[in-house]
């Protein structure tokens, strides 16, 4: 969501700065015609003229930066993207995307592709050469018309039409994935992935320094592994075993949840920081 709130911003600010009409400029230098370039704008659905004539007919800003924009909103859609191929695939098995967000395998029955988050996935990289293109186009150009300038206009309509199709298929498979919970909350739990809750409440509540709070957290690790148990298994005994000064202290839950539920800062993942961003994200929408 903050991503893509940024990228709307970008096309919002781009009208915003660019919604001027070129119009009456003539070919570089003006008209000695008495004409109303704001009348003419403003009938046009334009902010107003451009003030300078030489630059109305010689940049290509408001292509460029619509290009930025959409290339930056593609590398974003992009990533996600990524994230569900990978989470679709058999090692991590964390969601599953419907039959219209996916195809069957050519020559594997049992196997279902992410076909639409690839081709998410490779449109970015065309909407990021349409931006390079017109860029390479008028690096040389002097400031004046040059016919190069007749290139403008397929980078654009190209990026555009696949970033649209980008958009409609990420918006249908985030409306249509299917989370498998239990399988991501296995594979949470694994690698002692609470250790550095271990180590961080030796330093805030034991007065450790982070390096021996690290050494210690190290060989709990290890004394774990050998007996074949999680971290949070471990007892103030097992504790003090390793290090005599920690006897009689109060272990901090060291399950996932207790770790999740833990990162309470602006923005972290518990719940509530989470249930809080989710109403902002709300408000913001509705607004």
């Amino acid at each position: 969501y903050e991503m893509t709130k940024r990228d709307r911003s970008r096309f919002a600010d781009c009208r915003s700065r660019l919604n001027q009409s070129p119009l009456g400029a003539a070919a570089l230098a003006g008209t000695s015609f008495p004409i109303d370039r704001a009348a003419t704008a403003l009938a046009l659905g334009f902010d107003g003229p451009m003030a300078n004539s030489l630059d109305s007919v010689s940049d290509r800003d408001f292509a460029l930066e619509f290009l930025t924009a959409t290339a930056q909103t593609a590398l974003h859609l992009s990533r996600l993207a990524e994230e569900m191929i990978i989470w679709a695939s058999q090692p991590y098995g964390f969601i599953s995307l419907p039959d219209a967000w996916s195809t069957g395998s050519s020559i594997m029955p049992q196997k279902r592709n992410p076909d639409a988050a690839e081709l998410v996935r490779g449109h970015a990289g065309r909407i990021i050469g349409c931006m390079n293109s017109l860029m390479i186009t008028m690096k040389g150009l002097p400031l004046a018309y040059s016919k190069d300038m007749q290139d403008d206009k397929p980078p654009v309509f190209e990026a555009y039409d696949l970033l649209a199709l980008s958009i409609a298929a990420m918006t249908g498979m985030v409306a249509n994935v299917t989370f498998n919970t239990a399988r991501m909350r296995d594979v949470a739990g694994s690698g002692f992935s609470t250790a550095t809750d271990l180590a961080d409440w030796l330093v805030r509540e034991c007065g450790m320094p982070f390096r021996e709070a690290h050494h210690v957290t190290g060989s709990v690790v290890k004394s774990c592994e050998a007996r074949g148990i999680s971290l949070s298994d471990i007892t103030v005994d097992d504790l003090s075993a390793i290090n005599p000064a920690l006897a009689g202290c109060n272990l901090p839950d060291l399950s996932i949840e207790g770790s999740v539920n833990s990162r309470t800062s602006a923005g972290g993942t518990a719940p509530m920081r989470v249930k809080d961003a989710i109403s902002t994200a709300k408000k913001e929408l509705e607004a």
